[in-house]
């Protein structure tokens, strides 16, 4: 699959199998094949990869706020395996549910800290 990263693939949502949006393309890595082609490894997600990218005085800061969601610091991105992608278009469209990937750290500390004491919150209304 070849693509222009910067146009078709930064910056894109990527959706689950489901059609639930699962984050944003904020960097990929790369990796080199056997024949010294260069190939999209993996995806990466995250305030820490945007910030990253990002750079300067904004960048920072977006780094530091989501850090201070995590105890585990530097931040790690999630990490999206390439081969989990189906297809690219106005998003990038992935061949699992969302459940089946690695969970930000920053939505767990909200769902442990924030989402979980509001009452109802998790539990089947009866």
């Amino acid at each position: 699959m070849r693509i222009q990263l910067v146009q078709h693939l930064l910056d894109r949502q990527m959706v689950d199998s489901t059609g639930r949006p699962v984050g944003k393309v904020d960097d990929v890595e790369f990796a080199v094949g056997e024949d010294g082609a260069a190939y999209v490894h993996t995806l990466l997600s995250g305030p820490g990869v945007l910030g990253a990218r990002v750079g300067g005085r904004v960048g920072r800061m977006l780094v530091l706020a989501a850090e201070r969601f995590v105890t585990d610091r530097p931040m790690a991105p999630a990490r999206i395996p390439f081969r989990l992608v189906e297809r690219v278009d106005s998003a990038v469209w992935l061949r699992v549910r969302a459940e089946d990937l690695p969970g930000s750290p920053v939505e767990e500390w909200l769902r442990r800290h924030l989402i979980e004491r509001i009452p109802g919150a998790g539990r089947a209304s009866g």
